[in-house]
C-alpha cells in the first residue's frame, strides 16, 4: 500500500480517521510506500504554518519513514509524466503523482479522498 499525506498525517499523529483495521493491515505488510511529494506538501504547510511540526518537514519526514519503516517512491521524470497523463479527475497535482505512484506499484491508496478510486485504484480508508 502507498500512503497519501493525509493517511501519512494520520499514522504519525495517532489519528483514528486511519483506523484500527488500516494500522494493523499495514503492520503485516513486507512494504509500506510514500510518494516523495509528500514531504513537499508537508512542508508547504508547515511553511504556511498551517502544519507545527516538532522539527523540519524533512527531518519530521525522516523519522516517520524510519519508525514505520516506509519505502519512499522518487518524484523521477516517469512519475511525472505519468502524472501529467492522468484523466483530470482530480486536479491537485501532489494527489496525481500519489496515484501515478500507485498506479506504477499496482498498490491500493491508503486515503480518505474518494476521487482516487476514479482512477482504477483501490482505496483503502
Amino acid at each position: 500500500m502507498i500512503l497519501d499525506t493525509c493517511a501519512l498525517l494520520f499514522l504519525a499523529n495517532g489519528d483514528r480517521r486511519l483506523t484500527a483495521t488500516t494500522r494493523a493491515r499495514l503492520g503485516t505488510l513486507p512494504v509500506r510506500w510514500f510518494c516523495a511529494i509528500s514531504t513537499f506538501e508537508i512542508a508547504l504547510k508547515q511553511a504556511d504554518g498551517k502544519l507545527p511540526l516538532p522539527s523540519a518537514a524533512q527531518t519530521w519526514m525522516e523519522e516517520v519513514a524510519e519508525r514505520y519503516a516506509l519505502t519512499e517512491v522518487v518524484v523521477d521524470s516517469a512519475l511525472c509524466a505519468a502524472a501529467v497523463a492522468l484523466p483530470m479527475h482530480h486536479r491537485d497535482p501532489c494527489d496525481r503523482f500519489i496515484i501515478a505512484a500507485a498506479l506504477r506499484l499496482a498498490v491500493p491508496v491508503v486515503t480518505i479522498d474518494q476521487k482516487f478510486a476514479a482512477y482504477g485504484v483501490t482505496v483503502v480508508a
